[in-house]
C-alpha cells in the first residue's frame, strides 16, 4: 500500500509543470510540491524524478539549487543560473541573511507567539545550537473525539527558523508537544491516522512560504511569496480558515521589490 502511494506519487509530480513564483535572467523561485526531492539522494535511491532535474527539463538550462527544503515540505525552493550567483546566495543563507518564514498546520492550540531554543543533534551526534520563532494565525476546534478529549484542536502557525538545523521546525515543534500534522517519524501517529481516515490525507502540513533576500545583483530588497499546495489548502477549508495570504496577493503582486537603499 505505501508502496504503490509512492508510486504513485512519483508518476503524479513527473507529470506535473512546476510553478514559478519568481524569475529573472539570474534566478528563479519554484513552488516545489510534497513529495518531490530537491536533488539525486542515496536516501532514496529509488527515486528518478526530483526538483532540480524536472526544472532543467522545463526550462532547457542549467540550473543550481541555493538551499534544500525536506522531501515531504512543500513550497520556495530557490535556484540560480548560474555557479557565480549560487556562490552568493549559499554565502547568504550561510550567514543568515536570507530571512526564510514558513505556515505550518500542528496538533493543538499553541501560545500566541514563542521561541524554541533547544539544541539538537546532527547525524554525527553533536549537540547544535537550534532556535525557532512562531506566531500563532488561527485555531480551529472540531467536534472530533480523540482519546479522552471531546474535540480536536488545531492551530496554523507562522515560523521563522534562526537557524538551519536537520528537520529544525518538525523537531522543534515535537519538542512542544505540537507536531506537524501528516509528520512521519516526529508527528503524532493517532493525528496522521485521523487525517488518513477521515479526509484521505497523508501529506505533512508543512509550506515554505516565503523568502527574504537582497537580490545578489541588482541589491534590491526581494520578498517572494509561494501559495499554499492543493493538499494545504484543503486541509485549511476543513478547518474552517480564510487564506489571509491569497487575499493580499490578489490585492497586490507575491513578489515586492524596494531598494536597498
Amino acid at each position: 500500500m505505501v508502496k504503490s502511494l509512492f508510486v504513485y506519487l512519483s508518476v503524479t509530480l513527473l507529470a506535473m509543470k512546476i510553478p514559478v513564483c519568481y524569475q529573472d535572467e539570474f534566478i528563479i523561485a519554484i513552488n516545489k510540491p510534497h513529495g518531490l526531492l530537491v536533488h539525486r539522494s542515496p536516501i532514496a535511491a529509488d527515486i528518478n524524478e526530483y526538483a532540480l532535474q524536472q526544472l532543467r527539463n522545463q526550462l532547457g538550462c542549467y540550473v543550481y539549487p541555493a538551499h534544500r527544503i525536506d522531501r515531504k515540505t512543500g513550497g520556495l525552493l530557490l535556484f540560480s543560473f548560474s555557479p557565480e550567483v549560487n556562490r552568493m546566495l549559499h554565502q547568504a543563507f550561510m550567514n543568515s541573511q536570507i530571512g526564510r518564514t514558513y505556515h505550518a498546520i500542528v496538533r493543538g492550540y499553541v501560545s500566541e507567539k514563542g521561541i524554541i531554543d533547544y539544541p539538537l543533534k546532527n547525524d554525527q551526534g553533536k549537540l547544535q545550537d537550534a532556535v525557532t520563532h512562531y506566531m500563532r494565525l488561527q485555531t480551529a476546534e472540531l467536534p472530533i473525539a480523540q482519546g479522552k478529549f471531546l474535540t480536536s484542536r488545531y492551530s496554523l502557525v507562522q515560523i521563522t527558523p534562526q537557524t538551519g538545523r536537520m528537520h529544525q521546525i518538525r523537531r522543534h515543534f515535537a519538542h512542544i508537544s505540537h507536531p506537524v500534522i501528516g509528520d512521519r517519524p516526529y508527528g503524532c501517529n493517532k493525528q496522521n491516522r485521523l487525517f488518513l481516515e477521515k479526509w484521505n490525507h497523508h501529506t505533512m502540513l508543512l509550506h515554505a512560504f516565503a523568502l527574504e533576500l537582497t537580490h545578489p545583483t541588482s541589491k534590491q530588497n526581494l520578498r517572494i511569496e509561494a501559495p499554499y499546495q492543493p493538499e494545504f489548502k484543503r486541509i485549511m477549508e476543513v478547518m474552517g480558515w480564510i487564506d489571509k495570504q491569497e487575499i493580499e496577493r490578489n490585492k497586490s503582486n507575491s513578489v515586492h521589490l524596494s531598494n536597498s537603499g
